[in-house]
């Protein structure tokens, strides 16, 4: 009877997710033009990728990117709604404008993230989306960037990444309409909702079965603005070394998915400005700037540092599915999302334990190799 409650609770989510996206076409507030620019360090491309909760969401995890934005381009009306180019009579597909800092990450990357991320063969839509407001496309400013997006198309056709032809557009950038408030920045401020709908459409499965875990160094040869990531070569250490150099409650929280006690841990009350990192690792995990205090006495924080350090996993101990949060790299267990925090955050917490991390102030970023989150503190 437990497990047959669990499948129909995961149904009505799904379905949840789904039409959560399809609610959306009832608002029909007009968008605005987007008039802002980019500092003199940075620069803007722009990608259509079917949802732009989801292009959205890749390219704001992307080392460098400063920000995503979620828009319309390509169409003749001018305000369209959402109402409006979700019902393709417009000519405008669902896009972002992408704000990246060159001397992170280059514009031959970003083009290659959104094939990546999407289903470039798709010429009706994108996954659960339908319609050419859905479909995918490379916009450029310039010949420069045109003969770029054409280049990286071809190189990802030639390496037989798909079996059908890459049919994603390469056009010329036009208006760039900014989508309504409540669509910008959804898969943070609606995470749960978004989460399913994203697991529903299919997306991430295409992307697992068709890459392999392929990325762009694995088809571009080149080292210019490459992130850095020195924990792909991490080798955890043997149970016997994780012993001697973790302590007791360290081993049993990281190792055996233990919890540590409420009001009886090193950060729970810290209030320091810094970053929290892996005890084993050392990847970083989490900002002073997105903990706060949840009166729960564990460290609490609205969401991770940077996803990609760390994994979640379908927790079933306490009978009540809840999801495991774990770093990547050291695979330590950390804790739990528990949904008891801020409204303004879908009510998501990242409840964590102090054993599992070690806190660098900020002062210290530097030293210890992590002056890329300095910036956080500005």
């Amino acid at each position: 009877m437990k497990n047959i409650l669990i499948i129909i609770v995961a149904i009505v989510l799904v379905f949840a997710g789904l039409w959560s996206h399809q609610w959306y076409k009832g608002k029909t507030a007009p968008s605005v033009a987007d008039t802002s620019v980019a500092t003199i360090k940075e620069e803007v491309a722009y990608f259509a990728g079917g949802c732009f909760w989801c292009t959205e969401s890749d390219y704001e995890k992307l080392e460098g990117v400063v920000e995503a934005i979620s828009g319309y381009m390509g169409g003749t009306v001018e305000n369209p709604s959402y109402n409006e180019v979700s019902s393709g009579t417009t000519g405008h597909r669902e896009a972002v404008k992408v704000v990246y800092d060159p001397s992170q990450i280059t514009y031959q990357q970003l083009a290659f993230e959104l094939l990546r991320e999407t289903d470039p063969t798709d010429e009706g839509g994108s996954f659960y989306d339908r319609g050419h407001q859905y479909t995918s496309a490379i916009y450029y400013k310039d010949e420069k960037e045109k003969q770029i997006a054409e280049n990286v198309i071809a190189k990802v056709e030639t390496a037989g990444v798909f079996d059908s032809p890459i049919v994603t557009a390469v056009e010329p950038v036009g208006t760039f309409w900014l989508a309504e408030k409540y669509h910008q920045d959804y898969y943070k401020k609606n995470s749960i909702q978004y989460k399913y709908y994203r697991n529903a459409s299919g997306r991430d499965n295409f992307i697992e079965l068709a890459w392999k875990g392929r990325k762009y160094k694995d088809f571009f040869n080149d080292n210019m603005n490459k992130k850095v990531n020195k924990w792909e070569d991490f080798v955890k250490p043997d149970d016997k070394t994780l012993r001697e150099t973790l302590t007791p409650i360290q081993y049993e929280v990281t190792q055996k998915e233990g919890t540590e006690r409420a009001f009886d841990n090193e950060y729970w009350d810290n209030h320091e400005e810094g970053i929290y990192v892996d005890i084993v690792s050392g990847e970083p995990l989490f900002s002073s700037t997105d903990k706060f205090d949840s009166g729960t006495g564990w460290p609490s924080f609205l969401k991770p540092l940077d996803y990609d350090f760390v994994t979640e996993h379908k927790d079933f101990k306490l009978i009540i599915p809840r999801t495991e949060i774990r770093s990547k790299y050291a695979d330590s267990h950390l804790g739990h999302i528990i949904l008891d925090g801020p409204v303004e955050n879908d009510r998501i917490r990242y409840c964590m334990n102090s054993a599992a991390l070690r806190f660098i102030p900020k002062e210290n970023l530097e030293a210890e190799g992590l002056g890329e989150y300095l910036n956080l503190f500005e």
